[in-house]
């Protein structure tokens, strides 16, 4: 009997990699698959281990894959990364509203463009390494919340349709990261201790305001109250996110709600 054949989209990280062994492990079969999403900036990277698309990411990737005996293929979405993601994260900030880079990433790259590529060749399923839960019902698939509360990941992945919740696997969302971590382990895996990422990707930095500052010319203004008085000079509503009340650069009695 012919295997259901499920691609892993592997980050380098210890969570898309004990999802590939999970999968593996539960009789799939599994190819690892590498996306190329952001070409690194070497202004923006700062020696920093959460840089995008390393090519340290890339050869722990592989030799994860290696280990587990699995191909693992190398692909470029940087156009569509660039598209969706990116210029999407710069417009928000540049419109004065605040990005979520990481649910534009997953509901075009991963859920959208790599789903097709796994069509297209003849894969029955993709699976991340989000700590998210589905539920097969009669009529549709429902998305829960990880197991681990407090890695849960289900609120980045609302937007998915039933047609694409019925190609995806998510097996790392039914245990805690302890355990992701000591399966790791047990199975020799050399990502087991590898720290997660914290920062935006393609920001290693964590500097966003320099990062859109290089892309669009700031819109410089005024702080104004609801009654119209002038509080202060601001370098662009670009560096600003809706609510903020620190920083903002005048009187903190004058930047209470009113």
């Amino acid at each position: 009997m012919k295997k259901e054949k499920v691609i892993v989209a592997m980050s380098g990280g210890v969570d898309s990699s004990v999802a590939a062994l999970l999968l593996k492990n539960q009789g799939y079969d599994v190819v690892g698959m590498t996306l190329r999403l952001w070409t690194e900036d070497s202004e923006n990277s700062h020696g920093s281990n959460n840089r995008c698309c390393s090519v340290e990411d890339v050869e722990d990737a592989r030799r994860v894959c290696q280990m587990l005996d699995i191909p693992h293929y190398f692909v470029n979405f940087e156009k569509e990364f660039q598209e969706h993601v990116v210029d999407y994260f710069v417009s928000e900030y540049d419109s004065g509203r605040t990005p979520h880079p990481c649910l534009a990433c997953n509901d075009k790259i991963k859920f959208d463009f790599l789903l097709r590529r796994a069509l297209f060749l003849d894969a029955d399923y993709i699976a991340t390494g989000h700590y998210a839960r589905l539920s097969a019902g009669d009529d549709n698939f429902h998305l829960l919340k990880g197991i681990d509360g407090s890695k849960d990941q289900s609120y980045v992945l609302y937007t998915l349709t039933q047609q694409e919740l019925s190609r995806l696997k998510f097996p790392v969302g039914e245990y805690t990261k302890t355990d992701i971590r000591k399966f790791a382990e047990e199975a020799g895996l050399l990502v087991a201790g590898k720290p997660d990422s914290q920062e935006i990707c393609f920001i290693p930095s964590g500097n966003y305001r320099d990062f859109v500052k290089e892309r669009v010319k700031p819109k410089t203004g005024n702080f104004i109250d609801t009654d119209g008085n002038i509080l202060g000079e601001h370098p662009g509503i670009q560096f600003f996110t809706v609510g903020q009340r620190r920083k903002l650069g005048i009187n903190p009695n004058d930047g209470e709600p009113r």
